[in-house]
């Protein structure tokens, strides 16, 4: 399994929230490139960035920063937040980044998704962000009437290969993911799974590998040192 740490990036710096609420920041760095160098330098196989400038205005406002972090470090880096054109992909793809991960337009405009798959294959991932089994749109603070379990069906015959499904209700909590659901939408489907929220203790890591996730990604608890990366490494 895959550990991806999170890096958050909000007016140019390495934030986290909690339930993606903008007004419930912490600011853990100013340099969230110093930030990815040490993830890497502490074993980090894979880093996942997301852009909330952009999640929230839709256009990929942290590109500069995000460019320059997959141009200095050595592993590969996967981006979220406001992907919602192929020129976006086209940016983020020929700046150095692995994976390109699309969220609220996977959901509101299937095509522009279609043809991101088309064109860009398996570097295109889609993030399901799901409070109580709905999928949220527009940096979490809507929720649609879609359910992920559906959506991951429709994803599979379009041919994304992997997702991020993020449990709101956990993420930033500390309280551990929900294994349930995850292990559900993984059960469910043959796309690869990264699961997110809520991941706070080295159990919650064994935890997830023991249902076969494809990966996890950890935020919040690697910033308020309640986890060493180093412990995560070693218990995978």
């Amino acid at each position: 399994m895959i550990i991806f740490p999170a890096i958050d990036i909000l007016d140019g710096q390495c934030v986290r929230l909690i339930q993606g609420d903008y007004n419930q920041e912490s600011v853990y760095s100013n340099s969230p490139v110093d930030m990815a160098k040490q993830w890497e330098e502490k074993g980090a196989e894979f880093i996942h960035i997301v852009d909330l400038d952009g999640a929230k205005s839709g256009n990929s406002t942290n590109k500069d920063i995000i460019q320059k972090i997959a141009q200095t470090v050595n592993i590969p880096v996967q981006v979220g937040g406001g992907i919602r054109s192929l020129e976006i992909i086209d940016a983020h793809t020929n700046n150095g980044v692995n994976r390109v991960i699309i969220g609220t337009a996977a959901i509101q405009d299937p095509e522009f998704l279609k043809a991101a798959v088309e064109k860009y294959g398996d570097k295109i991932v889609v993030s399901l962000d799901a409070r109580n089994g709905f999928i949220a749109t527009d940096g979490w603070t809507d929720t649609s009437e879609v359910k992920a379990l559906d959506l991951v069906k429709d994803l599979e015959k379009i041919g994304v290969k992997t997702i991020v499904y993020t449990d709101i209700a956990k993420d930033g909590m500390l309280q551990g993911p929900n294994l349930d659901e995850q292990q559900v939408i993984n059960e469910a489907t043959t796309i690869d799974v990264i699961a997110s929220g809520g991941v706070t203790t080295k159990e919650d890591v064994e935890n997830l590998q023991a249902l076969n996730m494809y990966g996890a990604i950890i935020g919040k608890a690697l910033y308020d040192g309640k986890l060493e990366f180093e412990s995560v490494v070693e218990a995978k």
